[in-house]
């Protein structure tokens, strides 16, 4: 193991920092223990064995209405030679529950006995010993166990453990953690106010969903204030901790290659180091050490990066300690929708969107910044691609956790028919009950998938964008339901049809409007370049933002250009790309750009100025063999109500008199 003092400690692969930190860190006996009552003690985990005080029942009991009978009396009675019974003397009427009569081992069921007489019931069949009677003990034996140590208490057994006669149970304090946020750029967000966030500024987030990622997994968490960029004040912090009650220490930022490296500092100097850097992504500037005996964890600032550091090394630590098993979900084989490239030498968590096209799974990645939250909330599945690979190709099915899906480092990546596998953040069933619709970008989409989710609760509208040309081969692959598509054919002026016909040929689909929509110029309020229109984005004093290629604002950018002759390289900005509207709307916004070219919408949403250039068609290309189905009649259904269109209506730049109709 390196000196404590050599800062420049080599990166470890996942599997030896994860073998490292069991070596590294004893969890015997480390958590004291305490005795609440057990209505409280749902989730907790037993420090010692359970066993039952009293037995259930403690008598024995009826199991049916009927007559309590000593069984051997009624041996012998049939259809022809029935037996009559004097009720108070040889049966006795009993309820369910009810104590069994002295000298009584069965009861007759009600409906199985002819009343005679207040005094006389006749029987045509004999009854056994202990038929239709809940014996002492048939439940719980009174010492028996009832659960081991360690075995975490479910709400179920709490009506075990009281029906048991136990009230109080002993249970394993929960591991107590300290959260220290640090950095200089920190505001926090109960005392935000939008007219003082400066540039460089970044809300604390982090500290809160970490907290709540350590309660659920049996922990608690204590929150420091946000503590600057001050080397010697954290140490002072984590000094102070180290000496108190606390079972761990999470320093939040500070975990970099960089000068700012406060957490690796900060543990060097207090303990010791063993890793700085992991050969993951997202999580791989981590740093775990100890600092008096105690695990110390350097987080990464980046939201989804910690998110990925506490699940592969805080978590498992938390769950050692509590003596309980690192359950990693479920998995499921997925075929991507488009290859995946990756880098070699690093292990990915590649985040992405699952839904069951056919008898597929098919996953969807999402942006891969880990600075991007929402690539964590959209997420319905991890998968990891391998250290060894460069990706995974769109032909290939992989097993995905249906939280992540992993690339390991020796990998380039994932291909678009390769199957791997995902490990599942969302449930299976909610999984196969999402409509996948893959294609260009709208933000109708938006309003339907939430009306959707307002309208049938169970269903699910799981939207990817990547161009109208992208969403037509996605349904050519089979790997959605639908596709948004807004492709003009510069010959006649329509819309999509011309492409359906020639690379749909030999497919069946459906075609449905979803929205007229104005399309044009997105520029700051007020315009203050004073753009007029496509032919001003050749002036010198302009920068532009474009779309992806493939995507129909593209190819309708490319079809003015070439009706005013204008060559596409003298635009300042041309080949600066951008996957969706809102995203073409934020960079006129922040002033990265003057202008783009978007939907009237975006521009709407954050207050900036439309010029319009085109009314263009966005319809839905839906695949015939889904189009009957009940989900997609559900979102149709959706399409075309009143809701819907208000909705749309009140977002500007839309009409709706086309919407629903179809096309083709």
């Amino acid at each position: 193991m390196e000196s404590k003092r050599n800062v420049y400690l080599k990166m470890k692969t996942l599997k030896e920092t994860q073998k490292i930190i069991h070596e590294s860190f004893a969890v015997s006996d480390i958590l004291a223990i305490e005795t609440i009552a057990v209505p409280e003690a749902v989730g907790r985990v037993l420090a010692q064995p359970i066993q039952a005080k009293i037995s259930s029942p403690h008598f024995n009991a009826a199991a049916m209405d009927g007559l309590a009978v000593k069984a051997e009396i009624t041996f012998g009675a049939s259809e022809t030679a029935p037996k009559t019974l004097d009720v108070g003397r040889e049966v006795f009427y009993v309820n369910t529950g009810h104590v069994m009569p002295p000298d009584t081992d069965a009861v007759i069921m009600i409906e199985h006995a002819l009343v005679l007489d207040d005094a006389h019931i006749e029987i045509d069949k004999p009854v056994f010993p202990w038929q239709n009677v809940r014996k002492v003990g048939e439940d719980i034996v009174a010492t028996e166990l009832l659960f081991p140590q360690n075995h975490q208490i479910t709400s179920y057994c709490v009506g075990a453990l009281l029906t048991g006669g136990v009230f109080a149970v002993p249970v394993k304090k929960k591991p107590k953690i300290l959260i220290i946020p640090t950095g200089s750029e920190l505001v926090d967000w109960r005392n935000f106010s939008i007219d003082n966030f400066k540039p460089g500024q970044v809300l604390e987030t982090n500290s809160f969903v970490l907290g709540s990622l350590i309660e659920k997994c049996g922990g608690t968490c204590s929150r420091h204030n946000m503590l600057m960029d001050d080397s010697a004040k954290i140490k002072q912090v984590v000094q102070e901790a180290a000496k108190d009650d606390y079972q761990m220490i999470l320093i939040l930022g500070g975990s970099s290659a960089g000068s700012e490296d406060f957490a690796k500092r900060v543990i060097l100097d207090l303990g010791q180091v063993f890793v700085h850097g992991v050969t993951i992504m997202p999580g791989k500037p981590v740093v775990i050490g100890t600092v008096e005996e105690k695990p110390v964890f350097g987080i990464p600032g980046y939201p989804v990066s910690a998110i990925i550091a506490f699940e592969q090394f805080v978590r498992p630590l938390i769950l050692r300690m509590l003596g309980q098993p690192d359950d990693s979900g479920e998995t499921v084989t997925v075929e991507p929708t488009r290859k995946v490239a990756s880098k070699l030498g690093v292990e990915e968590f590649l985040r992405v969107k699952l839904g069951q096209v056919g008898d597929r799974i098919v996953a969807t990645p999402l942006p891969r910044g880990a600075g991007s939250i929402t690539s964590i909330t959209e997420a319905d599945g991890i998968i990891r691609i391998p250290t060894h690979s460069e990706g995974i190709n769109d032909r290939e099915r992989v097993s995905a956790q249906l939280l992540r899906i992993r690339i390991p480092t020796h990998s380039e990546g994932i291909n678009d028919r390769e199957r791997v596998s995902a490990q599942l953040l969302r449930s299976l069933p909610s999984i196969l009950r999402t409509i996948v619709i893959v294609g260009s970008h709208d933000n109708t989409l938006d309003v339907l998938a939430d009306l959707i989710k307002a309208k049938y609760s169970r269903l699910t509208l799981s939207s990817s964008h990547v161009g109208s040309m992208g969403g037509l081969m996605a349904i050519k692959r089979g790997v959605c339901h639908l596709a948004g598509s807004h492709l003009l054919d510069p010959q006649d002026g329509s819309y999509n049809v011309s492409y359906i016909r020639k690379f749909l040929a030999q497919m069946d689909v459906r075609l449905v409007n979803l929205v007229l929509r104005d399309q044009g110029l997105i520029v700051r309020r007020g315009n203050p370049k004073n753009i007029k229109g496509i032919e001003d984005l050749v002036r010198s004093d302009i920068s532009f933002i474009n779309r992806q290629a493939g995507s129909g604002t593209r190819i309708l950018l490319d079809f003015r250009l070439n009706q005013i002759g204008i060559d596409p390289t003298e635009i300042n900005g041309y080949h600066h790309e951008e996957f969706t509207h809102m995203a073409v709307a934020v960079a006129v916004l922040s002033g990265t750009v003057d202008t783009g070219l978007g939907i009237h919408a975006a521009a709407a949403a954050l207050d900036l100025d439309f010029i319009p250039v085109v009314t263009e068609q966005y319809d839905l290309i839906i695949a015939a063999e889904y189009f009957e189905s009940e989900n997609i009649q559900l979102l149709l259904e959706a399409v075309n109500s009143r809701e819907f269109k208000n909705r749309v209506d009140a977002l500007g730049g839309y009409s709706t008199e086309k919407t629903g109709e179809i096309i083709l």
